[in-house]
């Protein structure tokens, strides 16, 4: 049995309206889950599917750093899928350095998580003291390096030329066929 702690204000999210969203992720897991909505503790046991008990941890995870359920559910349907998380705290002297860091990360109206969402084919949420990232492999090292570029207090204009050309590269590997 695993045990995932998740914040108190994400407890409701994890059950869902009537328990559906703990009911799904049961049932496409495999799993029995036991939440505690005291402590926000949540008991993940396996049943018979060892790879997906091994992956319902991160779906609860991903939902207590505040992606939507079907978000956290996608890591389940493609084998790729994972979750990142990038503590700020290591990255930050005291809180008002996290809250400005944090700040940079999410940009004015949201719009710098927005364009990492869209440059990157990645699901980004910044929550508490974390950075999330849902994504294949190369998806989640362009979001990581993006971040560490804010994090080091590079330009936001630099920043979004690096993720342009990821995109450039990500779709070029996509949309490139070997001659046959």
């Amino acid at each position: 049995m695993q045990h995932v702690r998740v914040p108190q204000d994400r407890i409701g999210v994890v059950i869902g309206a009537g328990g559906e969203t703990m009911r799904e992720i049961e049932e496409r897991a495999n799993v029995r889950l036991d939440v505690d909505s005291e402590t926000g503790s949540v008991a993940i046991d396996e049943r018979d599917d060892p790879v997906a008990t091994l992956v319902a941890p991160d779906v609860i995870k991903a939902i207590g750093r505040g992606f939507k359920p079907e978000t956290a559910l996608s890591i389940l349907d493609h084998d790729l899928r994972t979750l990142e998380l990038i503590d700020l705290t290591e990255h930050t002297r005291n809180d008002n350095d996290l809250e400005r860091k944090k700040g940079r990360i999410i940009g004015e109206n949201g719009r710098t998580r927005e364009l990492m969402e869209e440059l990157t084919g990645a699901n980004v949420v910044v929550y508490g003291t974390t950075v999330g990232a849902v994504g294949g492999p190369e998806e989640l090292g362009a979001v990581r390096r993006a971040v560490g570029m804010l994090l080091d207090g590079a330009p936001h204009g630099a920043v979004y030329s690096f993720l342009e050309r990821k995109s450039n590269e990500l779709n070029d590997d996509v949309s490139f066929q070997p001659p046959q």
